[in-house]
């Protein structure tokens, strides 16, 4: 028979949803509490089954769920942070849990003070020549090669906006809008053909509003597809004629590298969209753009070392100062990247340390552009604070072992 049960329920009318943060907790508004009824129907004909209801707790200010953390995965199979249970842990690990997680964001934010320092120097110094009328100065700057950089900021950008990672959305964005500068200040100068410029205004406002408006949930999904799909068919298509055009004359002048990946990523665009791919397949695509990305970011150095290699003279003309604001602001999103399991991230930054600060920093040493107590500096601080912050994971992860921390983010739990 049907029968209808009112159990009272705490609430006042009202009830907020619970919002989930990138970490996997959940919150909802502190409310006052009066009773209400709910009215569930059952259908019963069996005395023996009874329906039970166990006693439902007011929300919280803060509602927290100790025993939750992030699992490890694959960069290319996931665009946002999983949890997963593992046992219960006490509320003291779980308080260290989250001032970790706190401090790793503190860290990924004061990057952007180094980072905004690194662009600073180029924008002034062109602000200084376009003043004094000196606009031949500015064809020194290679816009060509910085536009590659600004597509992989509005890449990494769309990719964070995914993980809901603050911090280092507003990294990307400062990279994107001050190079953006740089060439507002080239196309002033004429350094810079303006039909570029007018594409590159067009694409980096256009990058900028979508990945925002994705970041707040007010995007259609067919925009954020769309733009999806160009950024992987850019970056692809960029990636291995940068590659390619770093070692020329050493290798003939060419653009098949280019036009290659570019006919290849339109037709896995294509085929992912149609329906074509498996699973797996389609989230390789997906994944592509942030990857372009991350490998345009990590080629820098590679052509720095390169150009080192080729003009050893020239060495001492590169700024030691640069290289320490790379190597620190690199190292300070680190502990972010290993803390949330991101590999992609951790690869990007980690390689951006060792092969475009640390290398180029040795370089100097080896050609004494800088001081032995500079070098010896540089290289304590870069490995005890790698040595912290692995040791720190492992502390607030519950491991005995920093390589376990390690071990998670290269192989998943």
């Amino acid at each position: 028979m049907l029968m209808a049960v009112k159990l009272p329920l705490a609430s006042n009318g009202a009830t907020p949803p619970l919002r989930r943060n990138p970490l996997g907790f959940y919150s909802a508004a502190s409310i006052p509490l009066k009773p209400i009824s709910l009215s569930l129907p059952l259908n019963n004909k069996n005395p023996h089954n009874c329906f039970c209801l166990k006693q439902v707790l007011p929300y919280s200010s803060r509602l927290n769920l100790p025993n939750r953390r992030f699992t490890p995965v694959a960069a290319v199979d996931s665009d946002a942070p999983h949890s997963h249970h593992q046992g219960s842990e006490t509320l003291r690990d779980s308080k260290r849990f989250e001032e970790w997680n706190s401090l790793t964001a503190k860290f990924s934010a004061a990057a952007n003070i180094p980072f905004m320092l690194l662009q600073l120097p180029q924008i002034i110094l062109n602000a200084r020549n376009l003043l004094a009328g000196n606009t031949t100065a500015l064809l020194a700057v290679p816009w060509l090669g910085m536009l590659t950089g600004l597509l992989g900021n509005l890449a990494l950008l769309s990719y964070f906006a995914k993980k809901r990672e603050k911090e280092a959305m507003v990294i990307q964005t400062l990279g994107a809008v001050t190079t953006y500068i740089v060439f507002a200040q080239l196309s002033i100068a004429g350094a810079m053909p303006l039909p570029y410029f007018a594409a590159t205004s067009a694409v980096v406002a256009s990058g900028l509003l979508i990945n925002f408006m994705n970041f707040f949930n007010i995007l259609p999904i067919q925009i954020l597809k769309f733009w999806e799909d160009f950024i992987t068919v850019g970056g692809f298509s960029i990636l291995p004629q940068v590659m390619w055009s770093t070692f020329v004359p050493f290798i003939p002048n060419s653009i098949l590298p280019g036009a290659t990946a570019l006919v290849t990523a339109l037709l896995a665009v294509a085929l992912a969209r149609a329906g074509k791919l498996p699973e797996k397949g389609v989230k390789f695509v997906g994944a592509l753009s942030g990857w372009t990305a991350t490998l345009l970011f990590m080629w820098m150095p590679v052509s720095q070392m390169w150009t080192n290699y080729l003009n050893p003279e020239n060495i001492k003309g590169l700024s030691a100062l640069t290289m320490l604001l790379a190597l620190i602001g690199n190292g300070l999103v680190l502990p972010r990247a290993l803390f949330i399991r991101d590999f992609m991230w951790f690869l990007g930054s980690g390689w951006a340390i060792l092969f475009y600060g640390y290398a180029n920093i040795l370089c100097l040493y080896c050609c004494n552009g800088v001081s032995r107590e500079f070098f010896i500096a540089a290289t304590a601080g870069l490995f005890s604070w790698i040595g912290f912050f692995f040791w720190r994971d492992s502390v607030v992860y519950g491991f005995n072992s920093p390589l376990t921390s390690l071990k998670e983010l290269l192989f998943g739990s």
